[in-house]
């Protein structure tokens, strides 16, 4: 990865974007695509895209969510303390103790999750795990008043943590799930642009993966775009670190490469053109059995408009939904490589009718 890819990628991690308010980071990915693609545009629900060779055919969906988890304001009291609520999906016990980044109205607004301290806690409260809804967030404000002149019910918020590098190439952010699947795409265009494909790619950052229960910005942005063929770039667990059953949750490792998803939502067709491709260019890869569904963004676009032949990617992620994900640099370049190797195989006669 190249020193201004990093630099981008730590920019785009470190812009809060929860679902449904993930404008920020989506400009800056918009305005990152602007030296790579040949259009860049915004729809009305979000979605960003960057396209290649727009006459091309066939029509190739690169499709990664930009959007994170993150917190809600539900209720302000009179002394200033807010009631939040979770968007997407937490495990409740991280909330404890940590410092939160809400966006209000004027700019950003510094918290911290309160809980009653331990010494004041009746012995029975001290052994119950802790939920949302006996946890606060404290903005340092005196009353109500004060509190709203900086926020209002709505305004949404993320925790509070940056981006670090770690040695063997690792990075550590809260966001990592799945604004690592928009860079990817991105950095797919990026090794396409200026070469010589039959197809035509359109990377697209997708909004609201977290909360999509009808599909989110990855199926409205599909039925838009009517691609032939559609990868998708998420974030699959890691199982490398202590107490994780193999057996149950497969052996996926950071550094070990992509992994290739088989069975729900996905194309069997596409999934044999991404495991050749990864073989001819050397490029290590895991599979990844979904004998149900994928909980990604490939369940809203298979099956929009006639049918899309959809393959998924994933990254091998430690500590998903939480203010500590982990990922390895390499696995990154592998992914993207990957992708553009795919599309660099790709002719207007490529059929993906599986037969």
């Amino acid at each position: 990865m190249t020193p201004e890819s990093l630099a981008f990628l730590k920019s785009l991690l470190d812009t809060p974007g929860p679902s449904s308010f993930e404008a920020a980071p989506a400009r800056l990915w918009r305005q990152e695509a602007q030296s790579l693609a040949d259009e860049v545009r915004v729809d009305v629900s979000g979605n960003s895209y960057a396209t290649l060779y727009p006459e091309g055919r066939p029509r190739v969906m690169l499709a990664g969510h930009i959007d994170e988890i993150g917190v809600m304001v539900t209720h302000i009291d009179d002394d200033g303390f807010l009631s939040f609520d979770t968007i997407g999906g937490w495990d409740h016990q991280v909330f404890v103790g940590q410092r939160v980044r809400l966006l209000g109205r004027e700019g950003p607004v510094s918290g911290v999750v309160g809980k009653k301290a331990i010494h004041i806690m009746d012995k029975d409260d001290r052994e119950k795990v802790s939920k949302v809804e006996d946890l606060w967030i404290d903005v340092g404000a005196a009353n109500r008043g004060e509190a709203e002149r900086q926020l209002r019910i709505g305004d949404p918020g993320v925790l509070a943590a940056g981006v670090l590098e770690f040695p063997n190439g690792r990075l550590v952010s809260r966001s990592i799930d799945n604004r690592i699947g928009a860079f990817v795409v991105l950095e797919a265009v990026r090794m396409l642009a200026g070469g010589r494909q039959a197809a035509a790619v359109t990377a697209v950052a997708t909004t609201r993966e977290e909360i999509a229960a009808t599909g989110g910005g990855a199926r409205s942005s599909a039925v838009a775009l009517e691609p032939d063929v559609a990868i998708v770039v998420d974030v699959t667990h890691a199982t490398d670190y202590p107490g994780v059953d193999k057996r149950r949750h497969g052996d996926y490792r950071l550094g070990g490469g992509p992994v290739l998803s088989r069975g729900a939502s996905v194309s069997e067709v596409v999934f044999e053109l991404l495991a050749s491709t990864a073989q001819a260019e050397q490029i290590p890869y895991s599979i990844e059995a979904a004998s149900r569904d994928t909980h990604t963004d490939a369940e809203g676009i298979f099956n929009a408009h006639r049918g899309v032949a959809t393959a998924l990617v994933s990254v091998p992620n430690r500590y998903m939904h939480s203010p500590n994900e982990m990922v390895a640099l390499e696995d990154l370049d592998r992914t993207a490589r990957l992708l553009a190797a795919f599309v660099r195989r790709l002719t207007p006669d490529t059929d993906f009718v599986p037969r």
